[in-house]
């Protein structure tokens, strides 16, 4: 089973595209023409990113980066 790794989701102006980054994983990111392809396109860039560091013999991360929270005054 993959493990579920935070994806920061946003618009990127030079790219004209939405961007899906993966913090936990190094350099693992994905573009889409929509906010639901470019999630979907990094969860195939997670599992990808996984296969290669186990082929390779390198430690997977765990998910441990949260977005933080903020509280309203």
């Amino acid at each position: 089973m993959i493990p579920r790794y935070h994806i920061n989701l946003f618009w990127s102006q030079p790219d004209d595209s939405w961007v899906a980054d993966v913090p936990d994983l190094k350099s693992c990111s994905a573009f889409g023409d929509t906010p639901s392809e470019a999630v979907t396109e990094a969860q195939v860039a997670i599992e990808c990113w996984i296969e290669a560091a186990t082929a390779r013999g390198l430690v997977i991360p765990e998910p441990r980066y949260r977005p933080a929270i903020y509280a309203a005054a």
